[in-house]
């Protein structure tokens, strides 16, 4: 039963769940400010309710500031590795379109499939040269944020020691990068840690972040990137 159990969540990690363009409800009539997130499963937020993504809680709690803030446009696909985001971002970016705000989350599935730091790196600094590209205000528009352990979850427990590792020198490196491009780099990794003792942090799956841990992500970073906005 174990094995089934398993076996299960590793298919949730490469699931093919996927938004595009956010419905929110709480979209203002006449939206200023665009936000575009870039990701996998956790800026998609498998198995929590659309409302509990992290990026649509930044765009309401941004919209609680007193800025006016469309939906956020979500590229991001569960089990996307650095190649997949590079190929969505491809097909769904309309190549003269800006945003306010970029966001970029990425590398967990790279760990997870065991694909090459070398290969992840490559692919992040064409990631962030794209983002770059879009942010209306260049690299001041771009955030990232760290990739969260998932070692401290129900799935990642039994192999906790080297998933947070591995997780680290992934963390290491998209930081480099993030500063390479005058990037601010939000670390959320030490909120993800702390799944091994509230499990109301892990969402239904026995892996993914739940809606509150989100909420702790956003309620950490949403000063930083309201100074993003004008």
């Amino acid at each position: 039963m174990k094995k089934i159990y398993f076996l299960f969540l590793s298919l949730i990690l490469f699931s093919c769940s996927s938004t595009l363009d956010v419905q929110d409800n709480q979209e203002p009539e006449d939206p200023k400010f665009s936000y575009l997130a870039l990701g996998d499963s956790y800026t998609i937020g498998e198995s929590v309710m659309e409302t509990e993504r992290w990026p649509v809680q930044l765009a309401e709690q941004l919209r609680e500031r007193g800025y006016k803030m469309a939906a956020p446009k979500i590229i991001a696909k569960t089990g996307w590795t650095t190649e997949d985001l590079l190929r969505g971002m491809e097909s769904e970016l309309n190549i003269q379109r800006d945003f306010d705000i970029v966001s970029i989350l990425i590398g967990v599935n790279n760990q997870y499939q065991g694909k090459p730091i070398t290969e992840y790196e490559d692919d992040l600094r064409t990631i962030f040269n794209k983002a770059v590209n879009h942010s209306k205000t260049m690299e001041k528009g771009v955030f990232a944020v760290s990739i969260p352990d998932y070692g401290y979850t129900p799935f990642g427990s039994a192999n906790q020691e080297r998933i947070s590792a591995e997780i680290d020198r992934f963390n290491e490196v998209f930081k480099r990068v993030a500063d390479e491009f005058n990037v601010p780099f939000y670390n959320i990794t030490p909120i993800s840690r702390d799944a091994k003792n509230n499990p109301d942090l892990v969402a239904s799956d026995g892996l993914h972040p739940s809606g509150l841990m989100y909420q702790y992500w956003v309620d950490q970073i949403v000063n930083q990137v309201a100074e993003k906005l004008p």
